[in-house]
């Protein structure tokens, strides 16, 4: 019979390894060999089909199990149907039937590892560094970007200001690559002087400058099968650039103070906030490096640009910061939010994760306030405010004579200024974006939006109305439909 059905199967184009026995189909399944399909007969010497099974199910849960019994054994057939069988085919059978249940257990395998591949990348989303956050466009884009290069060995280079999370970026290509199990490693390469970064990178032989007392491997070794991030790379010395055009180009290199040629296995990611192009025309950069590096690039935009972010990071933070302080839930007042939103932020994600913690840490009650925020934050944006404030009078003819009335400013002026003006109706255009999108996607059936949205029919109806929106508006591209959240605001 075993035989019998390789010779079948195998016409068919399939691979066909015949075990002649339970005990031996037990190796087989046992071998890690990935197996699309087993058909056993039940009624076996020794070790039974029902046995076959139970490992089967244990070591291969995709791998779909054919059973074949005789008709006095049928009873068993549905017993092992209930154990988890895909199918069973009763002697005697036609050629025919053994091709069309092998074809059908094929298909339910692919159904399998689909759904299974689509779990992992559930999962993937969802474990998604929990820093990384944004639904704007920009960030959406950089997002997808992200995705596509993690699945390939290209060099990819990051480019943003400072504090705009290329190291998060760098550690999301690495996590969502076929490297994630193997190390990431980083260093700043502006950090060390360039003898030391030389060593840190590609090792040294015990001896082989003063301090060396042992020999040691670099980030590259410890790295082999990984990923290495190297930040700030526009800082690194001509010298070390033509070290590491080599090593880009071979991936060998010699350790300091050694002469025989090691070769590991990595991936390079570099970032930098620095202009690499106006560092080439000085001389400062190699060309031939920077094309080497600049395989793909990943812009991060600064926080200004972004501003509906602003909102989910600093509750992102503020629910962190809280949790590692024992402290209940936290809100911000609207000043504070409205104040967050119109600050330029220089340090970018950096600043305001650690403005949000001082917050946290000097809120005494459950809500955080202008009061609890830096004061170069209040201040910048309080003087924003009085220069507005005294710009409208101006143009309104409105003089500041003698000792006449004093513009406003401190938070008090600040959340006026911003709070009543510029955040309300940034929300409020934010909200109008997202409900275009919804109905966009539902073809215009409000219904359908407001299932989208995560909202009641008609709580959309009122919010339509107030937002003075009578058709869908489709001037601007929305953000994703997952930053809904801000409508309950």
């Amino acid at each position: 019979m075993c035989e019998f059905l390789q010779l079948v199967l195998a016409q068919d184009g399939h691979q066909v390894v015949c075990a002649s026995s339970g005990e031996r189909a037990l190796e087989e399944i046992r071998s890690g060999d990935e197996i699309d399909v087993i058909v056993t007969d039940l009624m076996m010497p020794g070790v039974t089909g029902m046995e076959v099974l139970e490992e089967a199910r244990r070591s291969l849960p995709d791998t779909p199990v054919v059973v074949i019994t005789g008709y006095s054994t049928v009873q068993n057939a549905v017993e092992a149907m209930k154990a988890g069988a895909f199918d069973y085919l009763p002697k005697p059978f036609k050629v025919d039937e053994v091709r069309l249940v092998v074809k059908k257990a094929l298909e339910r395998r692919e159904i399998a590892l689909e759904n299974r591949r689509l779990r992992r990348e559930l999962q993937s989303i969802r474990e998604r560094s929990s820093d990384i956050i944004g639904a704007s466009r920009e960030m959406q884009a950089v997002f997808k970007l992200v995705e596509k290069v993690a699945r390939t060995d290209a060099t990819v280079l990051v480019r943003g200001e400072s504090g705009t999370g290329k190291d998060l970026i760098a550690r999301e290509i690495h996590r969502q690559s076929l490297r994630a199990a193997k190390p990431f490693v980083s260093i700043n390469c502006a950090a060390l002087p360039e003898t030391l970064l030389e060593s840190e990178l590609f090792g040294h032989a015990r001896g082989a400058f003063t301090g060396a007392v042992s020999t040691k491997r670099g980030l590259f070794e410890e790295a082999d099968g990984g990923t290495v991030f190297l930040d700030e790379i526009g800082d690194v010395s001509l010298a070390l650039q033509a070290k590491l055009l080599r090593f880009l180009q071979s991936k060998e290199f010699i350790r300091v103070g050694e002469t025989s040629v090691r070769r590991v296995d990595v991936r390079v990611i570099v970032a930098t906030n620095r202009d690499l192009e106006e560092a080439i025309e000085r001389g400062d950069f190699r060309r031939d490096l920077y094309y080497r590096l600049n395989v793909i690039t990943v812009h991060l935009p600064p926080l200004r640009d972004r501003r509906e972010d602003i909102p989910l990071l600093a509750k992102h933070f503020a629910r962190k910061y809280a949790s590692s302080l024992l402290k209940g839930p936290v809100t911000f007042s609207k000043e504070a939010m409205a104040a967050l939103v119109a600050y330029d932020w220089p340090g970018n994600v950096r600043e305001l994760e650690n403005a949000v913690e001082r917050a946290v840490v000097l809120a005494e009650g459950s809500e955080l306030s202008l009061e609890d925020l830096p004061d170069e934050i209040v201040r910048r944006v309080s003087g924003r405010a009085g220069a507005v404030g005294a710009g409208d009078d101006a143009a309104a003819g409105k003089g500041t004579r003698g000792t006449g009335t004093e513009t406003a400013t401190g938070p008090e002026a600040a959340a006026r200024a911003v709070g009543a003006v510029r955040f309300d109706e940034a929300v409020d255009s934010y909200k109008r974006e997202l409900i275009a999108k919804a109905l966009e996607q539902a073809g215009g059936v409000q219904a359908r939006a407001a299932e989208i949205l995560g909202l009641k029919r008609t709580t959309l109806n009122e919010m339509m109305k107030r937002l003075g929106m009578t058709r869908p508006d489709t001037r601007r591209r929305p953000g994703p439909a997952d930053a809904a959240k801000i409508l309950d605001e």
